[in-house]
């Protein structure tokens, strides 16, 4: 699924971000959305959220149930 779109995105997905200072390598961190931080319907490189662990990133990928 698309993490450039706020629909797609909501509280409890597993989902795989890249923080601010990974950004340029493109390291991704995976964990559980906590809190939506974005208020924009669309952002062309992800949808800022803050995970459980208090990490915040852009979603890169969304990461779906089937896929565990």
């Amino acid at each position: 699924m698309d993490g450039t779109k706020l629909e797609n995105i909501e509280i409890g997905l597993l989902v795989e971000v890249v923080e601010k200072q990974n950004q340029g390598s493109g390291e991704l961190t995976e964990g559980i959305i906590k809190r939506i931080l974005t208020k924009s319907k669309f952002h062309p490189h992800g949808i800022k959220v803050m995970l459980d662990t208090g990490e915040v990133g852009r979603v890169k990928n969304i990461i779906e149930e089937d896929e565990f």
